[in-house]
């Protein structure tokens, strides 16, 4: 699309386009090329001017972004995206490469950012008719500028068999908006609602955010789709269609393609005025005075101007110097900081909330990068992916599937096969009619997850530049793909990560969350999932008010909310983050905060909450190498108090609450467990290394060194303190107003720890279930005994008694009560894997075992079930076994006895 200069009017050359389309960028280009204008005219906000220069930097890789922030509230930013294909990234590695001088000509972000505050404004409203001047016309007005003139033979809107020069595969694009009304907008515009803004950050003027953005699309269809608009009158369902098969797939030369699309726009504009988008006025009154500053430098023939198509048209208009400056009078304005920062190719797409977005970045990427054979070269990415994920595909599936693609273009009455023509084939031939592998295609492929790159002279904020080099150290790079990160605590380079992440959680950049590792389970082992997004530069831009290093900020936000802590969890939570992150400047205030309200708060519930996180910090300070004494302390302290209020705290409950306590209780019992290890490990260990212990400082850290100087012992009998309490609990069965699921729980949690015996078990099970307890009672001590998520489906199906008792209880229950009794027993036993349930059920139909005439348990029903072995059955798998265990082959007697057991 390159050549001599083409004739045209005189005036500047406007070159409206739709964002984010390879054509579009392709046509850019060969505009600039054969017109040569002097400087380059951008939308885009004007702080940009002081960095356009490092585009041109070789560690410049798009996609990217213009980020603008608050300099006093950083998360009221905006973002300007532009890919490789963006027409706008286009004008602008045309210009640097040719020395022009590249200007962005959009509203301030100062004033848009301001705006976008929703703080009072000056000028006079967007007027609802046509862009018209505010003031009756200046005669002595400059002459409006001229758009392009069109050659004969250029397409016109709607004529899908416009003439035009020759097809040309590597201008397929996407259409420049998409077909909703609110997507109209521009993509280096804050101040559209394409604009994207980081999430809880404000939007920009007339911008949304996702939900706002979802929410107005639904509620209203004022705003106008030029695209939808002409598509329609043109007779096509798709409006995206409509683009490419009547400007990007014909390959027209020169500019007719950007006259015929502004001739569009000033009709469309001429019916429906602003089209909904009041704020155009303040910013196309910018766009105007911008241009003439350009034009008396440079001349009228030598200012090329890229902006959204839509825009053309009002920078056309005959306005007053006069009139514009008085749109512009009064605005707002806030100071502001900007700077360059990596994008994604995911981020870019529609479906990721961004208003001006594409469907398919990848694609578009790919056939503006492909010199030739677009759709050849395609369908081998999409075959070397498939391969590498175990689908066999040849290259005779490639050849076949680049046939019909261009089969079913022609069918379809296609210029060129597009996506749709593609992935079609590729169904059809590679994926063997599946939509499996086709989603893997549209997330890997289609939208993909590029990550772009800024240089590191690119200005950025101190706390910025020390992750960066503290990414580079511990050789962790930002990856737009989701991946999982394993780590080795016991190996530096894995802790440092882990002391990063953890310190970018607490600092809101949640740059990796953790997850369940598949693997060991011990506290040396961390798992996280990573993924880098855009929005998370805007985070790290408000952290910067903490401090200049990640360390430091970090520090300094857990002692801020370490003294601003309301709840006694809340900073057992903190101190529990600290530890991780490994922030031990910060641990004396936290454990000030948390020995103040530790003495204060007599909630029993506060205090099982708080000690759960609290016992966690002290077992991973061992793996971390953290002095964890004072945790320690305060930890058996809490264990303490919780040991003498909560049985006190367990009378007249309701429903709701004894739900509650239950959940404290299994909480505290989990706690406790772990904090009787830790202290069992710490006092051997104390014994070997020093045979001393450290000095007690409070009443509780005394109980503490007690505690460690007694070794295993007395971390023993605070694990049975709390087994007496339960034991407590477990047996008021005379005491109505301690709820069942409480003393159901309590039964269940010794009968798990081995301190209840199954004899005992049963026997309460029986007190519960008397025809003196009321059936919802005795329905509420079954599903704290057998309820949740603790395996008591299990514990019917192997023991037979307190099944039995379930069942007798169950039938005997009066039918007036049972409705009562359905919804708890419902929710109980709705809770078990269907496997358990299905043998509960075999079990039930069989019916209980009975005592034969000689004592002997009667032959069960059903093959497999009661008390005693299934010699048949445990023969089966007595060769299996000795296998497994390495054992010889030969059968032996007993064996079956033996495999059994």
């Amino acid at each position: 699309m390159t050549g001599a200069p083409r004739a045209r009017a005189a005036g500047p050359l406007l070159l409206g386009v739709r964002h984010h389309g390879p054509g579009s960028a392709r046509a850019v280009r060969a505009a600039l090329e054969a017109c040569a204008p002097r400087v380059v005219l951008i939308e885009g906000p004007p702080e940009a001017d002081a960095i356009v220069r490092l585009a041109a930097e070789k560690d410049m890789r798009p996609p990217v972004a213009l980020l603008a922030h608050a300099a006093d509230d950083p998360g009221r930013a905006g973002f300007w995206p532009l890919a490789g294909f963006s027409p706008e990234w286009a004008a602008i590695q045309w210009a640097l490469a040719h020395e022009v001088p590249v200007r962005f000509i959009d509203l301030p972000a100062a004033n848009s950012l301001a705006m976008s505050a929703k703080e009072t404004r000056a000028a006079e409203p967007a007027p609802a008719g046509p862009p018209a001047p505010a003031v009756p016309p200046d005669p002595t007005a400059e002459p409006a500028p001229a758009v392009a003139s069109a050659p004969s033979g250029a397409p016109t809107p709607g004529d899908p068999a416009a003439p035009g020069d020759q097809a040309n595969p590597g201008d397929q694009a996407h259409p420049l908006d998409s077909a909703d009304p609110l997507d109209q907008a521009d993509p280096l515009d804050p101040a559209d609602p394409g604009a994207t803004a980081a999430p809880g950050a404000t939007a920009a003027p007339g911008g949304q955010g996702a939900p706002a953005a979802q929410a107005a699309r639904s509620a209203e269809r004022l705003r106008v789709d030029p695209l939808s608009v002409l598509a329609e009158a043109a007779g096509y369902d798709d409006p995206e269609r409509w683009w490419e098969d009547v400007i990007e797939h014909r390959g027209t030369g020169g500019t007719e393609a950007f006259t015929a699309v502004a001739e569009a726009m000033a009709a469309l504009r001429a019916e429906y005025g602003h089209g909904g988008h009041e704020d155009d006025a303040v910013r196309e009154a910018h766009m105007r005075l911008r241009l003439r500053e350009a034009r008396r430098e440079f001349g009228d023939d030598e200012v090329a101007v890229v902006c959204g198509a839509w825009h053309v048209p009002a920078l056309g208009e005959r306005t007053s110097v006069t009139a514009d400056r008085k749109l512009l009078k009064g605005l707002p304005k806030v100071k502001t900081e900007i700077s360059w920062v990596p994008w994604t190719h995911r981020r870019l797409a529609r479906h990721s909330g961004y208003g001006a977005g594409i469907t398919s970045p990848g694609w578009y990427d790919h056939l503006f990068h492909a010199p030739d054979r677009p759709v050849e070269r395609w369908l081998t990415k999409v075959a070397g992916l498939l391969r590498a994920e175990d689908f066999s595909v040849s290259s005779a599936h490639v050849i076949e599937a680049v046939r019909l693609a261009e089969t079913l273009a022609a069918m379809r009455g296609r210029p060129l096969a597009g996506l749709a023509e593609t992935l079609d084939a590729v169904r059809a031939v590679m994926c063997e009619g599946s939509d499996v592998p086709i989603a893997l295609v549209r997330d890997r492929l289609v939208v993909g997850d590029v990550l772009g790159e800024v240089p590191e002279s690119a200005p950025a904020v101190p706390l910025q530049r020390d992750l960066t080099r503290t990414q580079r150290s511990l050789r962790l790079k930002p990856e737009a793909l989701e991946r999982e990160l394993e780590l080795d605590l016991r190996k530096e380079t894995d802790a440092g990560r882990s002391r990063l992440l953890h310190r970018l959680r607490l600092l809101g950049v949640d740059w990796g969350t953790p997850a369940v590792s598949r693997g060991s389970t011990g506290t040396f082992r961390e798992t996280w999932r990573l993924r880098w997004e855009p929005e998370l530069s805007v985070r790290v831009a408000e952290a910067g008010v903490w401090g200049t290093t990640v360390l430091s900020a970090a520090t300094a936000k857990a002692e801020t909310e370490a003294r601003s802590a309301k709840g006694l969890a809340e900073v057992t939570e903190l101190a529990e983050r600290c530890l991780l992150a490994g922030l031990s400047g910060a641990l004396p205030v936290v454990m000030r905060s948390l020995a103040d309200r530790a003495a204060l708060d007599a909630d029993v519930g506060h205090l099982a909450q708080a000690l759960p996180a609290l016992v966690r910090s002290v077992r991973y300070g061992d793996v971390r190498g953290t002095d964890t004494a004072a945790l320690g302390e305060v930890a058996v302290g809490l264990t303490e108090r919780i040991l003498v209020g909560l049985p006190p705290a367990c009378v007249g409950l309701d429903a709701d609450g004894a739900a509650e306590m239950r959940r404290h209780m299994e909480a505290v019992h989990r706690a406790i467990g772990l904090l009787s290890e830790t202290e069992t490990g710490t006092a051997a260990a104390a014994e070997t290394e020093t045979g001393a212990e450290a000095r007690p400082h409070t009443q509780t850290g005394a109980r503490s060194a007690q505690t460690r100087s007694a070794g295993p012992g007395a971390a023993d009998g605070l694990r049975a303190r709390w087994a007496a309490m339960l034991r407590s609990l477990a047996g008021r069965d005379g005491t109505p107003a301690t709820p069942g699921l409480i003393r159901g729980r309590a039964a269940r949690l010794l009968l798990d720890d081995g301190r209840l015996a199954e004899d005992e078990a049963a026997r309460l099970m029986g007190l519960a279930l008397s025809p003196g307890t009321q059936p919802p009672e005795a329905a509420s001590w079954i599903e704290g005994f057998i309820g949740g998520g603790a395996g008591g489906g299990m514990l019917l199906v192997h023991d037979e008694r307190l099944l039995g008792l379930v069942d007798h209880w169950l039938i005997s229950v009066p039918a007036e009560a049972f409705t009562d009794v359905l919804p708890l027993l419902r929710r109980t036993f709705s809770a078990y894997d269907t496997g358990v349930r299905r043998t509960l059920g075999e079990l039930v139909r069989r019916g209980p075992a009975v005592d034969g005439p000689t004592g002997g348990q009667g032959a069960p029903a059903a093959p497999g079930f009661g008390p005693g072995l299934d010699p048949d059955r445990a023969a089966a798998v007595v060769s299996t076994v000795r296998l497994l265990l390495g054992l010889d082959s030969a059968p032996h007697a007993n064996d079956t006895m033996e495999a059994a057991r």
